[in-house]
């Protein structure tokens, strides 16, 4: 789940390693702030998966 301001680094960091995204969406009409579920998908080397989603993560807020 990505908060609006997430959505475009996390989509820029996963497409950068070669992970696809599927699908962007959200389940509320309403909710403040706006969040969305982001769906994706790679087959590869498990390393070059595990950087990528590494990039994916640390273009989030989430706390370490």
């Amino acid at each position: 789940m990505l908060t609006a301001a997430e959505v475009n680094p996390v989509i820029r960091a996963l497409t950068k390693n070669g992970i696809a995204v599927t699908a962007l969406h959200s389940h509320m009409l309403k909710e403040e702030p706006r969040l969305f579920f982001m769906h994706f998908w790679a087959n590869d080397d498990a390393v070059k998966l595990a950087t990528g989603l590494r990039a994916a993560v640390e273009a989030t807020n989430a706390a370490r």
